[in-house]
């Protein structure tokens, strides 16, 4: 006999329910939510296991017993031809084993599994008769959904009319329509500017765009015509038209049909597309239970590689007949389950907003929240950018905010959660001195959005960030220098600035509690530490890193890897860059006026000079050995200026390098060739003017064989 539920079970039961409900109408009808995905899931989780150690709470009326939608008054109802039923969750190894097995154990064998990829779209359901579309409907409540055919003709992905010479006379397809990911971020950023919520995830914004009567829009603008609202009342339709033209849709699944002799999902996928309906090309047939948590930890670890947001993997059994003997619960399928990633999207309170001082002076807010668990990791903070950022996301300090964190992408405040306002939220004033030196802050130039610490020589906190910069993977990898000991050597006064980082000694190092430990028997005095022996070593041995690496190091403004590595390769020694003109820097491929000016502009500054100096004396060289490489091209000077089909510049530069060509970055009287590719540009306006000899694609082919007289005879 079951256990009668106590009061606190029966209330708590009450609660969820009410909780959930709610999130399912906002959900359904008000394309938002109060709720992230991941307190949903919480909450229904919390409900099932409450049912399960009190089965006489379950009752027809419960979340756990119906799909969970809902249809509204603005559409026509719809009665889908077969039912439309959520899917259960598994949210671990653990659970999905127990899930497969369950499905082994019923059918006896193990059967082979479709996976597929989780879009987090709007579901919804098309009917075909005779190839004609007659309907697209919203789940709804699984058994009624509401109209939107009249939206459907705005969406270039579904077909109005199916192809193939064995069309069925009735075929029901279920699908997703959502947003991919760059369209989902042009609508947030239209939002903000315009002063409205943004969307926590790009389902919402489906639903948003999907769920809005289009034929009513243009029939208030039509009547409103020669009056003030008519230039509102069209752009306001404008703007529904090309959000809903930038809906995708994909067809997962289907319903009724006639006509088709159809075995299994991945052989209804072939047909499906045949006859012009988009399906999903992320999916695999797997026939173990090793290849399918495979599947789903493979497609986890490179979520970002796909256009759209995924929230898990489906997976399915694949044969219709034992889809059949599996049968269904009364809200989901037996023979489907989802595997839920960790959420990506999450709501937390916003704290505080404070700044930080970088090691340019640049100050940045950033928001401190309350510790969340977003993407598989813990988050409490995340860069708000600046100012004017947080101004456009309109978040107040108290706010429950929506944050985004995909994959190694660093977290991201998507925006407030309005309807939880209390009216104790206050806004972020940002700061006028800097908080480490007290020096007045102010943008670099007139119109500049970044606000900046101009105390560049001595701010602490600049310092400290260059130093730390200074030892990082992208500059001279010293192991050892961290944020921790770059703040103990300022701290101790072992070092003023990066400059003395070369001059650091065991006895120097001694003086700083953070790089010493008491001594062991036998021995007189502090010892170093490991720390401090690892970072002796490490300096060392960073004196003979390539030329690139210290341009990095110098934490010259906008000069990261990419730049350094050109610069270097061009000009090949510090002493070269100095005493090149800003034209010779901004002709140096992807350099340009800013980063040219910004490099005249450091090595004019004296105490800039004082830190390479002491670096030099120190043993560093700031040159790189020329790299001999003999080859065809040997003595010869390249310019390549556009995209040469099949390679990136850097390969193309790579290509010609490797067969003794030097490539430069600008056109002078000294260059013996410029091979122009596709948008080439300024560069072989030059070279006409110089009378450079220039090729085309055709004559790049020639070169990459070694043949540069035949490249000479092949004009652009």
């Amino acid at each position: 006999m079951a256990t009668s539920p106590p009061d606190r079970a029966r209330a708590r039961w009450a609660e969820l329910t009410d909780r959930i409900n709610h999130a399912r109408v906002q959900y359904s009808l008000e394309a938002a939510q109060n709720l992230s995905d991941a307190e949903y899931d919480t909450l229904f989780r919390e409900l099932v296991a409450l049912e399960e150690q009190y089965p006489l709470l379950t009752t027809g009326d419960s979340p756990t017993q119906s799909v969970g939608g809902y249809s509204s008054e603005l559409f026509d109802p719809v009665t889908h031809l077969e039912p439309m039923y959520s899917l259960d969750n598994v949210f671990n190894d653990h659970e999905m084993t127990a899930w497969i097995d369950r499905v082994v154990s019923s059918l006896g064998s193990f059967p082979e599994l479709l996976c597929e990829l989780k879009i987090d779209g709007l579901a919804v359901d098309a009917v075909y008769r005779n190839g004609q579309l007659e309907t697209l409907a919203t789940r709804g409540d699984g058994t009624t959904g509401e109209d939107v055919t009249v939206n459907s003709m705005l969406i270039g992905s579904i077909p109005q009319q199916l192809k193939g010479k064995k069309i069925p006379a009735t075929l029901e397809v279920r699908g997703e329509v959502f947003y991919p990911l760059t369209a989902f971020d042009s609508i947030n950023e239209e939002q903000a500017r315009t002063g409205k919520p943004l969307f926590a995830n790009p389902r919402n914004a489906a639903a948003g765009a999907l769920r809005q009567r289009l034929d009513k829009r243009e029939k208030e603008w039509i009547a409103a015509q020669g009056t003030k609202r008519e230039a509102r009342l069209e752009s306001e339709l404008n703007a529904a038209r090309l959000r809903l033209s930038a809906l995708q849709f994909t067809v997962h699944g289907i319903g009724s049909y006639s006509e088709l002799n159809l075995v299994s999902q991945s052989d209804t996928y072939r047909v499906l597309k045949a006859m012009g309906l988009p399906t999903s090309e992320h999916f695999s047939v797997e026939k173990s239970l090793k290849s399918v948590l495979a599947f789903i930890h493979d497609r986890n670890e490179n979520r970002s590689a796909v256009e759209f947001d995924i929230d898990g993997v489906v997976v399915k059994v694949d044969q219709f007949n034992q889809q059949r003997e599996l049968g269904f619960t009364s809200r989901a399928p037996r023979w489907a389950i989802a595997f839920k990633y960790p959420p990506e999207v999450v709501r937390t309170r916003l704290l505080d907003i404070r700044v930080s001082v970088g090691r340019t002076g640049r100050v940045t807010p950033y928001a401190v929240m309350e510790p969340v668990q977003v993407a598989g990791t813990t988050v409490s903070m995340a860069t708000l950018h600046n100012p004017f950022e947080v101004e456009r996301k309109g978040v107040l300090i108290g706010d429950f905010i929506f944050l985004r964190k995909a994959g190694e992408i660093i977290p991201e405040v998507l925006g407030p959660v309005i309807e939880e306002r209390t009216g104790s939220e206050r806004a972020f004033v940002m700061p006028v001195k800097c908080p480490e030196c007290g020096t007045q802050l102010a943008p670099e130039s007139e119109g500049d959005k970044d606000i900046r610490c101009p105390n560049a020589r001595s701010c602490p906190a600049q310092l400290r960030e260059r130093l730390f910069h200074l030892g990082s993977r992208g500059g001279l990898d010293i192991e050892g220098l961290g944020e921790k000991s770059a703040q103990a050597l300022l701290e101790s006064e072992v070092v003023t600035n990066e400059g003395d980082i070369f001059n650091l000694t065991e006895s120097s190092l001694l003086t700083s509690p953070f790089f010493t430990r008491d001594p062991h028997k036998g021995e007189q005095g502090p010892q170093l530490n490991e720390a401090g022996l690892t970072l002796l070593s490490q300096i060392q041995g960073a004196k003979q890193q390539p030329l690139w690496r210290f341009l990095v190091a110098l934490s010259i403004r906008h000069v990261g890897p990419t730049v350094a590595k050109k610069l270097a390769a061009e000009f090949g020694s510090l002493s070269a860059i100095e005493a090149a003109t800003e034209s010779d820097l901004s002709e140096v491929d992807g350099i340009g006026d800013r980063i040219a000016h910004s490099l005249h502009d450091y090595f004019n500054q004296d105490w800039h000079q004082e830190i390479i100096h002491k670096w030099i004396a120190a043993g560093v060289t700031f040159a790189d050995s020329p790299k001999k490489v003999e080859g065809p091209l040997t003595g010869k000077t390249i310019v390549i200026t556009g995209s040469i089909p099949g390679h990136t510049r850097d390969s193309a530069q790579e290509s010609l390098a490797d067969l003794g060509a030097h490539i430069s970055g600008s056109v002078s009287a000294k260059t013996d060739l410029v091979v122009a590719g596709d948008k080439a540009g300024s560069k072989a306006v030059k070279a006409r003017s110089l009378g450079i000899p220039i090729t085309g694609a055709r004559g790049f082919e020639l070169l990459t064989r070694g043949d540069f007289q035949s490249a000479l005879s092949i004009p652009d």
